[in-house]
């Protein structure tokens, strides 16, 4: 310390020969020897100095400042040198202009602050659009094409393909790939009924919305590939939920309604075609019951005239006596011929009556 140099006392005045500086000697210990007095203060102090003054060169006039030096330097050095994450890719911009080479993984080097680094992330990430159903904000309400509305929330898969482009071609990539993103939706959207985003064509219209959302990233140069569109959430506001679910109940009872009525259809045809494949079955028994009997008939014709084609006047006769035969006899005539002579007490007409009665029994 300065005043430790001093002969004339310390810096309040106070006298020498090791006074203190309020001008008192130091405290000793009382009743004892020389022997066990403690160190000065001011001397340990002393001796620090000067074994720092040999250690740095030049005393502390030329040491500081190369103390100053080493310290920039290490600064410089720690700015200059940077690690990229496996994860990572960096941009190297000199006097703010970008480099074309991309740093990859690992450490690197650079001339700080002629050069600076930008690095970002070029692993999958994901944009989360829209709110849900539950929420009071209206971030995703959209118009369907039959004029309702929905409450659309879905996501945006995406990684960084072109650092470069990503950095530096547009100002704000997150926020201009939201943006893009809620257009696109809302375009596909716009253009469907509100049932095809409920239920029945939710993967259909995340495929279109991919594709426009690249293709406008891509017309941007924004240098990100968009690998996948998810919709979680598609459901009316909170204000109509009731409305809706209302309606929903309605065209549910109208798929019900409809699936009874095609099972009682289908019952009812079952039947139909199963009593008209009966009448069919039958028809088809009762034709080939008449052919056959008229294929016999004539056969049996076939016979005949054959035996008549042998003998035509013993056949004519034996025709025309079975003929008169199946005629005559249920009739209840009696033919008498010329010549013969009949009793007169003869009780023709008692011939029929045994005939009729067994007839009728």
């Amino acid at each position: 310390m300065p005043w430790s140099n001093q002969n004339g006392g310390g810096p309040w005045g106070g006298g020498g020969n090791n006074q203190g500086p309020w001008g008192q000697g130091p405290n000793r210990p009382r009743g004892g020897g020389g022997g066990n007095t403690p160190p000065d203060l001011e001397e340990i102090i002393r001796r620090g100095q000067d074994r720092l003054k040999n250690l740095v060169p030049g005393g502390f006039n030329g040491g500081v400042a190369v103390i100053i030096i080493l310290v920039i330097a290490a600064f410089w050095l720690i700015q200059s040198i940077y690690t990229v994450q496996p994860d990572e890719r960096g941009v190297e911009l000199r006097f703010g202009k970008p480099k074309d080479e991309i740093s990859m993984p690992g450490l690197h080097f650079h001339l700080w602050p002629l050069e600076t680094v930008e690095i970002t992330k070029v692993t999958e990430q994901q944009q989360n659009i829209g709110a849900k159903a539950s929420s009071s904000s209206s971030a995703g309400l959209m118009l369907s094409g039959d004029q309702n509305i929905v409450n659309v929330q879905f996501s945006v898969l995406f990684t960084v393909s072109d650092p470069k482009a990503y950095l530096f071609n547009i100002e704000s990539p997150p926020l201009t790939l939201q943006q893009v993103a809620e257009s696109a939706m809302r375009e596909i959207v716009g253009r469907r009924p509100a049932q095809d985003i409920f239920r029945d064509a939710r993967q259909d219209i995340a495929t279109e919305v991919r594709t426009i959302i690249q293709s406008t990233m891509d017309s941007y140069g924004a240098g990100i590939s968009i690998n996948a569109v998810a919709i979680e959430d598609a459901a009316p506001p909170r204000e109509v939920a009731d409305a809706f679910d209302e309606v929903q109940r309605a065209e549910q009872d109208e798929d019900r309604f409809v699936e009874e009525a095609n099972q009682y259809s289908n019952q009812k045809l079952g039947q139909a075609r199963g009593q008209s494949a009966q009448i069919r079955e039958e028809a088809a028994a009762y034709k080939n019951r008449v052919v056959n009997e008229a294929e016999g008939e004539a056969q049996r014709f076939v016979s005949i005239y054959d035996q008549y084609a042998k003998a035509p006047e013993v056949t004519r006769k034996r025709l025309y006596l079975e003929t008169m035969e199946s005629v005559l006899k249920n009739s209840t005539k009696v033919i008498i011929g010329e010549n013969q002579n009949v009793m007169p007490y003869l009780p023709l007409d008692e011939l029929a009556r045994p005939q009729q009665q067994q007839g009728g029994n």
